[in-house]
């Protein structure tokens, strides 16, 4: 499957973003969806993760309260819906899709077969 991954953007403190993942093959309902990001000279760490059923989700401490993952079936895409954006979620977002995840796997990233390309996001101070 490949992964396809827009939305980001330069935008100001408190300010908000949508991103997108789009899929590139038919989804089964257990695959689970997850966004990651990186930030330069730093690991790539996990932000949220949902069952593509949407029974399941999982947030990073970090972002909880301020970002929703979401997908639209019919569409085929996930989205994450990021509000009172910081500084400090300035990264690189890739989407992944990890086949059959446990909700204690959703934030590995070894889980994760398939990546998209990276899109930047930058929040001034």
């Amino acid at each position: 499957v490949q992964l396809q991954a827009s939305g980001g953007g330069l935008v100001q403190t408190g300010g908000s973003l949508k991103l997108s993942c789009a899929i590139s093959a038919r989804t089964s309902s257990d695959t689970v969806m997850g966004w990651f990001r990186q930030a330069p000279g730093k690991e790539r760490e996990f932000v949220a993760a949902t069952k593509w059923n949407g029974a399941t989700t999982r947030y990073a401490d970090s972002v909880k309260g301020r970002f929703t993952i979401s997908r639209d079936n019919a569409k085929n895409t996930v989205y994450l819906h990021m509000n009172s954006l910081k500084p400090e979620d300035t990264s690189v977002y890739y989407c992944a899709a990890g086949p059959r995840l446990i909700f204690s796997s959703f934030a590995d990233i070894r889980k994760y077969d398939s990546w998209g390309q990276g899109t930047q996001v930058t929040v001034s101070s």
